[in-house]
């Protein structure tokens, strides 16, 4: 499963991309999501509400397939407080500044 962020995101389109994941059962696959041309204007109690919505998901899911995220670095900070909170998640997890990088290492993974 791949996902891009373009322009600006919001904290209601990450939620609903969340809510659509998991109605669709994909929390299994291999995801990558690439937020290397996507900026935000999310507060960082946004940012801890969309990793506390992440981290319950998990907790409910079972088996979570890798992840691989893009970001820019000077998006890192930002988005720092979530991958915190995701990488308490049992499965292989990196984070990348480009996306063939992450293409390459997420597709190496089993499915």
């Amino acid at each position: 499963m791949i996902a891009t962020a373009e322009g600006v995101v919001t904290r209601a389109e990450v939620e609903n991309y969340l809510e659509v994941m998991a109605g669709a059962g994909s929390l299994s696959y291999r995801k990558l999501f690439d937020c290397s041309r996507g900026d935000t204007a999310m507060t960082a109690e946004d940012m801890l509400a969309i990793g506390v919505n992440i981290r319950t998901r998990h907790a409910a899911a079972g088996t979570l397939g890798p992840l691989a995220i893009v970001v820019p670095p000077e998006q890192s900070e930002l988005v720092s407080r979530v991958l915190g909170i995701l990488a308490t998640a049992d499965r292989p997890m990196r984070i990348f500044s480009d996306a063939e990088p992450a293409r390459r290492w997420i597709e190496s993974l089993p499915k």
